[in-house]
């Protein structure tokens, strides 16, 4: 069907007869001749077609825009003048010699020259494919997924298969359900993610083990997050977090330098806690250069406390933001980030301008005035080594508002005045994460999931200090992104037991859902750690793009749906009954 693709002809290619497929981007009739821009997934190469040779030239004006043809032709040199150096095939042209229409297409119902809604875009997505950028998505994601399989294979991991039929396990997400009809009554669950199987093939004696896998999620969905997603999930046996990581590290750095020419400097850790006092996130966006700074210290005195009105019953903290050169921020500005951080649970939002370090307290303007004297000022100063022209942002409140709310007002501030350069890359790890939460009335649950291991000796703190317990668990995190997430598995049936217990499954669910793994790890199951990385928002980070739809073939709508298909859909009565499923209608 063709000889050459557009894209790829080229000056060697002068005076050769080539065979090109493709589809009719632009046409333009200038009387005497015709010229029409073809296009393949590979670029655009200009036809020519000469009213002289006239049967070829009446085809050539019933085409019309994305018409699908096949054209034979010489390629020829474009004239000096008509040389179009935003082309690849800018240098030549293709004089016509026969054309084979395979398809007129009626009008798009997509505007590629304007901004298309974008339900309308989801709902004719085959023709938003057309375009070159989301066709380079889908290229880059070819390209990383051979980069992956190349390395991993190299490090002898073997490429398993796991079910996606399976069993329901509450590991954090609502399942999707696929009800069964040989089992009426009884359902599969779609998984959300392969970390059981994969702990199972540890205990197998497989060794190492990954997977570029589907999962599914029934969860609210966003910019980053799709109801179906692509993991890349990685498992082995005998080893720990740190040679984890530094597998995972020249994995992303391989990635980094092949897709973008682009050398990542060792990774720098964190671990959560540090994470979230400095930054008030457990994936900040390093390329933001701000961090929190603690002023507890300066105004831990009864008469301030009570000026922040502070609850001293609780765990309180007093910081602030440094910003340099927002001594310019106008006060209406200012009111707005004090709305800002009210949604965060922030009382109040204090600040000091800068004016005039070296004149104290006359080279200032605050809204805590009346408290300050040029002791303090002085500490402050010194404390965050601010400058004339900076401004500081302080909340005094109970310490994960403050720190939830500096964090939000640190993106804000970053966002707003762009405080960081494009086009750079800021990877980081973050580790050893909680290893429980705690709900209001007290239940504890885990942070990543309960086949999480303790961090070094923190298993004694399950009996008297749960609340500091940490995992030895890691987190990988870009430019404010997590794409990946792991940690050393229990492997002793015993700890297994224990931790479902400190989260509330009882003896029949831990049997219920959880009984085959317990079993397999009475069976000499290895130490084991693992990680699975995101590759849909891996793609959408290495192609520069707020949204992870662009990086997949055929998403969904931040509802769940399919535009294209209208799927979900409603299934006869009939079909359901031989499932034995009734539906009820939802009274809202």
């Amino acid at each position: 069907m063709r000889t050459k693709y557009c894209g790829n002809i080229k000056i060697i290619d002068l005076y050769k007869s080539v065979v090109i497929s493709g589809w009719v981007n632009k046409i333009r009739n200038f009387g005497q001749f015709i010229f029409i821009d073809i296009r393949d997934n590979t670029g655009i190469v200009q036809v020519i077609f000469e009213r002289k040779n006239l049967t070829l030239f009446n085809q050539a004006l019933s085409l019309k825009n994305e018409s699908c043809v096949q054209v034979t032709g010489i390629v020829q040199k474009r004239d000096l003048n008509n040389k179009n150096p935003n082309l690849n095939t800018g240098e030549i042209e293709i004089l016509a010699q026969k054309i084979n229409i395979f398809n007129i297409s009626q009008p798009l119902p997509l505007d590629y020259s304007s901004n298309n809604s974008d339900d309308l875009k989801l709902k004719y997505r085959y023709l938003d494919l057309r375009q070159f950028n989301l066709l380079e998505n889908l290229k880059i994601r070819n390209k990383v997924t051979y980069l992956i399989r190349t390395f991993m294979t190299k490090k002898n991991f073997l490429d398993i298969e796991t079910p996606l039929l399976t069993k329901s396990t509450p590991e954090g997400a609502r399942d999707y359900l696929v009800p069964s009809r040989n089992y009426p009554g009884k359902f599969y669950a779609l998984p959300q993610s392969p970390q059981l199987f994969k702990q199972l093939l540890m205990v197998s004696g497989v060794d190492k083990y990954y997977q570029i896998v589907k999962c599914f999620r029934d969860e609210d969905l966003r910019s980053d997050r799709q109801p179906e997603f692509t993991q890349i999930d990685i498992e082995a046996s005998f080893t720990n977090s740190k040679n984890i990581r530094k597998i995972i590290e020249q994995l992303i750095k391989k990635i980094w330098l092949k897709i973008l020419n682009y050398n990542l400097n060792k990774f720098p850790i964190l671990s959560y806690n540090q994470a979230i006092h400095q930054y008030g996130s457990d994936k900040p966006d390093l390329r933001n250069p701000l961090k929190i700074i603690d002023i507890f210290n300066i105004f831990n005195k009864k008469k301030f406390l009570e000026f922040f009105k502070l609850n001293l019953s609780k765990k309180n903290r007093i910081a602030l933001l440094c910003f340099p050169s927002g001594e310019k921020i106008s006060r209406k500005k200012i009111e707005q980030y004090c709305s800002y951080v009210n949604k965060f649970g922030a009382k109040k939002l204090f600040y000091i301008k800068i004016k005039k370090i070296e004149i104290g307290q006359e080279g200032i303007q605050s809204s805590i005035n009346h408290i300050l004297n040029q002791a303090i000022l002085n500490k402050i100063i010194k404390q965050t080594n601010a400058k004339n022209g900076d401004i500081l942002f302080i909340i005094a409140d109970i310490e994960n508002i403050v720190n939830h709310a500096l964090g939000m007002l640190r993106i804000k501030l970053g966002d707003d005045f762009k405080i960081f350069q494009k086009n750079i890359w800021k990877p980081l790890w973050v580790i050893n994460f909680p290893m429980f939460k705690k709900d209001k009335i007290g239940n504890f649950s885990s942070v990543h999931h309960p086949f999480t291991a303790f961090k070094k000796d923190h298993e004694k703190k399950m009996f008297n200090d749960l609340d500091h317990a940490m995992s030895d668990s890691y987190d990988l995190v870009i430019n404010g992104y997590e794409i990946g997430g792991g940690s050393v598995r229990i492997h002793d049936f015993k700890m297994q037991e224990k931790i479902f217990n400190i989260i509330g499954l009882s003896k029949k669910d831990q049997k219920e859902k959880f009984g085959f793994l317990i079993e397999a790890f009475k069976y000499g199951a290895p130490p084991h750690a693992g990680i699975a990385l995101g590759l849909d928002r891996i793609i959408m980070l290495l192609r520069q793009t707020n949204n992870i739809r662009d990086v997949i073939a055929f998403p969904k709508t931040t509802s769940g749906s399919c535009l294209m298909t209208s799927a979900p859909s409603i299934i006869k009565s009939e079909n359901l009954s031989e499932l034995g499923i009734n539906t009820t209608k939802n009274k809202y």
